[in-house]
């Protein structure tokens, strides 16, 4: 059985599903077009299927279990934790795959966070499940490397592709293994990531250097539709930009020159140049932003 939260276990759903050691999905927390999407390729396909569609939901996932009696429940992106009735239905019989290496990076969203931080590599961590997020004992950690240029969206298909073979590897682990080793996870080490709200999502000017920022509007694309930042008196979120390496002797944060980017100076006397704004009016170029506000000015 394989408990998801949306697209990004579809690749993993269709290779169990290809390779017949899927009994039954079930999702939490989708949206309406992808739930009817799974349900029907799940009659399609003859496996059983329930949604899931919020925390109260979660008492009848006992009784669909040991209807369906799945030899081991698979975890991707599951939004809710699994209540002790529930993981009762057998020791080590649920696995979840964690989108970032554990238990260094605990938390929902560490696609976020490991591009936020510089990391040049990430992981999917395949951990049996316990009644707290992420904290179970570790199976393995795969690791995946973090390409200069990755923004959130292209890790996140990255991943999304890579669990797929995560998944079908675990299964035939399962099928052909006595016994599945693995190991506490190490709290000395341990971070939990909350969501990220405005205050994570914001540039500060005044602290964060070019490619810490470079950095941060790469991990909100597409997510958070760019990083928040105030440019000309207005909110504004950048969405792509790249290092410019040209020093300046202006105050950070503020707008050295318009040419085919924006180009703002960043605190370690270096610049970043943007390419293109979310705004009220939009999603602009900087070429178009720039010709806004010279209109602006006049």
């Amino acid at each position: 059985m394989v408990l998801c939260g949306g697209k990004f276990a579809f690749p993993a759903l269709q290779l169990l599903a290809y390779e017949k050691f899927i009994c039954a999905i079930g999702i939490g927390k989708g949206n309406d077009t992808i739930t009817d999407a799974l349900e029907r390729e799940s009659e399609d396909s003859n496996i059983g299927f329930k949604s899931f569609p919020n925390k109260k939901s979660i008492s009848e996932m006992r009784s669909w279990i040991d209807i369906v009696q799945p030899d081991y429940v698979f975890c991707i992106s599951f939004p809710f934790l699994l209540p002790e009735a529930v993981l009762s239905y057998g020791q080590d019989k649920f696995i979840n795959f964690h989108p970032g290496p554990l238990p260094q990076y605990r938390g929902s969203m560490p696609i976020f966070e490991v591009l936020k931080n510089q990391e040049t590599e990430t992981a999917i961590c395949a951990h049996f499940m316990n009644s707290k997020f992420d904290e179970g004992n570790i199976i393995f950690n795969d690791p995946v490397t973090i390409e200069k240029g990755d923004t959130y969206g292209k890790l996140t298909v990255k991943l999304s592709e890579r669990m797929a073979q995560v998944t079908l590897n675990m299964a035939n682990m399962l099928q052909f293994a006595s016994q599945i080793p693995s190991q506490p996870q190490e709290e000395s080490l341990s971070c939990y990531y909350e969501k990220p709200e405005l205050s994570d999502t914001y540039i500060n000017w005044k602290r964060m250097t070019a490619s810490e920022i470079i950095s941060l509007i790469n991990a909100c694309n597409p997510w958070n539709n760019g990083a928040d930042t105030t440019l000309q008196g207005e909110q504004v979120k950048i969405i792509v930009a790249s290092l410019l390496e040209e020093s300046h002797n202006n105050q950070s944060g503020t707008i050295v020159s318009f040419t085919d980017t924006v180009n703002i100076a960043c605190v370690d006397s270096k610049q970043i140049a943007v390419e293109i704004l979310s705004t009220d009016i939009g999603i602009l170029t900087a070429k178009q932003f720039a010709e806004l506000k010279s209109i602006l000015a006049n």
